[in-house]
C-alpha cells in the first residue's frame, strides 16, 4: 500500500472518530474551536479546518455532550469548550465500545491493535495513542 493510500486510510478513520477524539480532548481540558483544530493536526496529522469543525461542535453542544462559554479575557473573545457529564458518559460507552472492537479484531488476526482494560473506571484515550 502506498504513502496516498495509507493517508486517506487516515483521514476516514480520523474522521469516522472524530466525536471519541474531540469528547476525548475535551475530557482533560476545556478548549477554544482552533486548539481543537491544531490538537488534531498534531495529534493525528490530519487538517480538518474551521467549516468542518465548527457545524461538528455545535452538533455536539445542541445533543448536550459539550457546551460553551465566551472568554473575555484576551484581546478577542473566543468560545471555549468543555465537555458535560453526558458527554463524559458517552465518552466511556465510545472507549468501550472500541476496546471491545479491538478485542475482536485482534481475535481475528489484526494483533498489533491496542486493546483496553474494560475492568477500569477510568479508561482513557491516553492509552490507545491520543496526546
Amino acid at each position: 500500500m502506498n504513502l496516498p493510500e495509507i493517508r486517506k486510510i487516515d483521514k476516514q478513520l480520523t474522521k469516522g472518530l472524530l466525536d471519541i477524539i474531540v469528547l476525548g480532548m475535551l475530557r482533560s481540558k476545556s478548549m477554544h474551536g482552533y486548539k481543537i483544530i491544531t490538537s488534531i493536526r498534531k495529534n493525528f496529522g490530519i487538517y480538518f479546518g474551521p467549516s468542518t469543525i465548527y457545524p461538528f461542535l455545535s452538533n455536539l453542544e445542541e445533543k448536550g455532550l459539550i457546551k460553551s462559554q465566551w472568554d473575555t479575557t484576551h484581546d478577542r473573545p473566543r468560545k471555549v469548550y468543555c465537555l458535560t457529564p453526558d458527554g463524559n458518559s458517552i465518552l466511556i460507552g465510545c472507549e468501550q465500545s472500541f476496546n471491545n472492537m479491538c478485542l475482536q479484531l485482534n481475535k481475528i488476526g489484526m494483533s498489533r491493535l491496542p486493546s483496553i482494560n474494560a475492568n477500569q473506571n477510568n479508561i482513557t484515550l491516553d492509552q490507545v495513542g491520543v496526546q
